[in-house]
């Protein structure tokens, strides 16, 4: 069961470590193919990652989309700075920024500027069209600055530090 603390972690040996790195490069081994790669059995193995699963270290399996196969290729990294940063301000932020489905991901910072968005779109103008319709249009948003991606140079999970 997982710790009430998120930032409690939990204790880790080299056949949990294998086997996380295993399904972080390929999430759909079957337990057989996981055992016979870590070195165990198929029964120790299936405990441990249940045992992993309930402890929240693995959160949950899906499959990784090409987002240039999908036609999604532009991707902006949007500085926002907000005129409120209140509590509330920033609850209203969090909910509103979830619901839009271009925004890949959001990260509250601190520094020069309150959030860094990855926004992901087909193209400049569609990119265009978020920012105006619905980023500029989120709770207590001050001001934004894009940075447009060129290429993406590294763009993967962090298995190799487990």
């Amino acid at each position: 069961m997982p710790s009430d603390d998120p930032y409690e972690l939990p204790t880790l040996d080299r056949f949990d470590r294998a086997i996380l790195r295993e399904l972080s490069a390929q999430g759909r081994l079957s337990m057989t193919e996981l055992a016979a790669r870590v070195g165990l059995s198929k029964t120790p193995v299936a405990a441990r990652v249940r045992r992993l699963e309930e402890a929240g270290v693995i959160a949950g399996y899906r499959a990784v989309l090409s987002p240039i196969r999908l036609g999604l290729a532009h991707v902006a990294f949007v500085e926002v700075r907000l005129a409120d940063t209140r509590e509330a301000a920033l609850r209203a932020f969090n909910t509103a920024v979830r619901a839009i489905p271009e925004v890949e991901e959001c990260h509250m910072i601190a520094g020069g500027f309150d959030y860094l968005l990855k926004v992901r779109t087909r193209d400049i103008a569609g990119y265009r069209a978020v920012l105006a319709e619905s980023i500029s249009a989120l709770p207590h948003v001050a001001s934004s600055s894009t940075y447009v991606a060129m290429e993406a140079v590294k763009d993967d999970a962090p298995a190799e530090g487990i």
